[in-house]
């Protein structure tokens, strides 16, 4: 079993969603004591945004890549593959903005690939990439309603993964962290009791 974790907060030690995935992972590390772990956190290590190579890289053919391509095509398929190869994914996902952060779209980029992940047929797309669990550790200044106007973070996933395959993602949320020290100590006591669900 692999487990993949990734982490995206920019708050460094003040990070609701790091916190939330420290005691996500020491949790699956008690029930798979066994399982590889692959860990990414962006705000140290970030992926650098698509650009005309690495979009040529990941989907065209690699007989049509240019030099520069076929120079890019190994590491930018390591994201995809790290992702296909894990049971379980771990995802530390702040609303920034209304969204997620532009750190977590550089990655889902690399994840939605014609003919990998996902394809067309006559009755629309269909995603390969299911059979993996995702767990959304999910964390918002104020409250949020799931598919209101204001929210493009949890539903933005949500879309992402369903498109590719995965349609139960689990989101273990910590809201209103914006509203004062007692507050936010209570929403990450409320998500942290969701965790022992898991």
């Amino acid at each position: 079993m692999q487990i993949l974790r990734i982490d995206s907060a920019t708050t460094g030690d003040n990070s609701v969603t790091h916190e939330l995935t420290d005691a996500i992972a020491e949790h699956f590390r008690g029930k798979y004591p066994d399982a590889t772990w692959v860990v990414r956190d962006f705000a140290t290590d970030p992926l650098p945004h698509l650009d005309v190579v690495t979009t040529g890289a990941i989907r065209q053919p690699q007989d049509a890549h240019t030099d520069a391509m076929k120079a890019a095509f190994p590491a930018e398929r390591a994201v995809l593959d790290e992702f296909l190869a894990s049971d379980i994914v771990i995802l530390g996902v702040p609303m920034y903005n209304f969204t997620v952060p532009s750190s977590i779209k550089a990655w889902l980029d690399r994840l939605g690939v014609p003919g990998v992940t996902f394809g067309y047929t006559e009755k629309g797309p269909t995603g390969f990439a299911g059979g993996r669990r995702v767990i959304v550790a999910s964390s918002r200044g104020g409250s949020y309603e799931m598919g209101g106007p204001a929210e493009h973070q949890e539903t933005y996933l949500k879309t992402f993964f369903g498109f590719i395959g995965i349609d139960d993602v689990e989101f273990v949320r910590a809201e209103k962290i914006g509203f004062g020290p007692e507050v936010r100590a209570a929403a990450i006591a409320a998500a942290r009791e969701e965790i022992a669900k898991l």
